[in-house]
């Protein structure tokens, strides 16, 4: 069974910045997109960023464009998501996930890692 595992959420005060990563199998990266998700208490789970596994070409959300890169380091099998200029609203269980390619269902999810900003 194939796993993805995030890590680096944690509490930042509104402006300031984190790191997302998320570890997966030499499998995975070779032949998914990774995507990153959130969900906060009482809201739909929306996505945020995806990157594919044949071109390395990105896409996101409006609502963090120009604040969020998504990036992957194959030699360590993660997938990051840099995240600046930290708000509120960005407060959220984080998950990423590996489907067939960009906007495609996914067939796996990673156990999600709790973001925190404080206003």
């Amino acid at each position: 069974q194939e796993q993805l595992v995030e890590s680096g959420g944690g509490l930042v005060q509104s402006g300031g910045s984190l790191r997302l990563s998320c570890a997966a199998s030499r499998f995975i990266l070779d032949y998914y997109a990774i995507s990153w998700f959130r969900q906060a208490p009482g809201k739909d789970r929306e996505r945020v960023s995806c990157i594919s596994s044949s071109d390395d070409s990105t896409n996101y959300a409006d609502f963090v464009k120009g604040r969020f890169t998504i990036s992957r380091d194959n030699a360590k099998n993660t997938v990051y998501l840099q995240m600046l200029s930290l708000e509120p609203g960005d407060s959220a269980v984080y998950y990423c996930a590996a489907a067939p390619a960009c906007g495609h269902p996914n067939d796996y999810w990673g156990q999600g890692t709790q973001v925190t900003v404080s206003s």
